[in-house]
């Protein structure tokens, strides 16, 4: 990553000759001069006041506010599409149908097993009740895992997770229940109890474990329907993989914060299964084929677009919500585009070059062509470079950049006195590209060396 920087705020993307060359006319009048009969010339230039800009350049990718996908919650055939490819769609809107026939088998062998338990408890002796015991504790396993993974399939996160938060109670539930079965069974065999307190509570328990595997069942049955989870535009598919620094639109949104903005988990994001590929219009025809977890259909919601930038880990601590920015487009040449920082990110991520980054989350606004005309709305995932404009000085002490030179461990510069160098120690405060604003250590009117300034020893005499 590089740093550049402007000395006028509003113009930070000048080609860097003009920018130069402006500088140079700021500062006054510069001078060519000679150090001693045999010394190559060396250029000076007064220290003048001036405002000057500190701008970080950094790689930045174009994200949406939030999407999620919708995919298959079981095996079966698309029934229908209710939507085309770029409609727009509200949140709860039916999106599609899946057809499973078998989650309706499982749903009907739910109910069956239901009224079933409902009717048990009956005739069951002392020495069945061990056996029975046994064998609802194993159903019940099995139903709740089978459960579990049916409702991480869900793509609506709000769904999937109320089903998890029910199979997690549910099988608390079981377990309190299954414990005092088996206290009544162990009275039973003791003597202790009677047979009908014992086949009360383990009745009761299957009652339990039968009820809730079908409401997990006809859940799975009800998510048959998809439904839009957020407003947004539609596209077949899931996302497509890469793309962005973690991969794909899903990792984008994740990282833009806004999936969390939007009320949804970043978990509902598919990770990883692209969309139709070339050449073809639907992921999935309707009448075809799906299995658990295929992306039919992903919604993306572009109302609020932003940005995501990976900051070198020597400039981050420049950078802060608030500081506002310049945003060029690789897709749209000429055109500039507004935004401000968001958030920073605490924790670092590697860059493709190995070193240390951060991740810092942009808001972007309106962009303009170079004849003031409005810009096109860009698209998720597209590259852009951002210039950060960290720190400003308006009214500085400034010198030319060149004129800086590190001596001794701290900056300097060579300041021309009575005909004579001197080389003063300086501070340097806000850094541009061209100009450098010091803090002390050279007054404005100051001359000072601005090419050259390796050949120049100190007390030499520059005419």
């Amino acid at each position: 990553m590089r740093r550049t920087q402007s000395p006028r705020p509003t113009h930070v993307t000048r080609p860097r000759l003009l920018t130069a060359l402006t500088a140079v006319a700021v500062l006054t009048a510069t001078t060519a001069a000679s150090c001693g009969d045999d010394q190559p010339p060396v250029t000076l230039a007064s220290a003048a006041r001036s405002p000057v800009t500190e701008v970080i350049d950094a790689p930045a990718t174009v994200t949406a506010r939030a999407a999620a996908t919708l995919t298959a919650p079981a095996d079966g055939t698309l029934a229908s599409l209710r939507v085309e490819p770029g409609q727009r769609v509200k949140r709860g809107q039916v999106l599609a149908v899946v057809d499973s026939p078998t989650a309706r088998q499982r749903l009907r062998q739910a109910k069956e097993a239901l009224t079933a338990a409902k009717r048990a408890g009956r005739g069951v002796s002392a020495g069945d009740l061990t056996g029975s015991r046994r064998g609802t504790d194993k159903a019940a396993d099995e139903a709740f895992d089978a459960a579990r993974k049916a409702a991480e399939k869900i793509a609506d996160p709000q769904l999937r997770d109320a089903l998890l938060t029910q199979v997690t109670s549910a099988q608390r539930q079981y377990t309190a229940a299954a414990r005092t079965a088996d206290q009544a069974v162990r009275a039973v065999q003791r003597g202790i109890s009677g047979l009908n307190s014992a086949v009360g509570a383990l009745s009761a328990a299957q009652r339990l474990q039968a009820q809730q595997a079908y409401d997990l069942a006809k859940a799975t049955v009800d998510a048959l329907t998809l439904r839009a989870p957020i407003a947004g535009v539609v596209q077949p598919g899931g996302t497509p993989a890469g793309g962005g620094p973690t991969g794909g639109l899903a990792g984008l949104l994740e990282q833009a914060g806004g999936a969390q903005a939007a009320g949804i988990d970043p978990s509902a994001l598919a990770p990883g299964r692209g969309g139709p590929p070339a050449g073809v219009d639907d992921a999935v025809a309707v009448g075809g084929q799906v299995t658990a977890g295929t992306p039919v259909l992903t919604v993306v919601d572009t109302g609020q677009l932003g940005l995501l930038a990976e900051v070198d880990e020597t400039d981050v601590l420049l950078v802060r919500a608030g500081v506002t920015a310049t945003v060029e487009l690789d897709a749209v040449t000429g055109a500039s585009y507004d935004a401000t920082v968001r958030s920073v990110d605490v924790l670092p991520t590697s860059s493709a070059q190995g070193g240390v980054t951060y991740r810092v989350r942009l808001a972007l606004g309106a962009g303009k062509l170079a004849e003031d005309e409005r810009a096109p709305t860009p698209r998720p995932g597209m590259n852009a470079i951002v210039h950060l404009r960290v720190r400003e000085a308006a009214d500085a002490v400034t010198v030319p950049a060149s004129a800086v030179f590190s001596a001794d461990g701290r900056d300097a510069v060579w300041v021309v006195r009575d005909g004579k160098a001197d080389r003063a120690p300086v501070t340097v405060g806000v850094q541009g590209s061209d100009l450098v604003q010091i803090l002390d250590g050279v007054q404005a009117g100051d001359r000072v060396v601005v090419r050259g300034a390796d050949k120049v020893r100190d007390g030499q005499e520059v005419r």
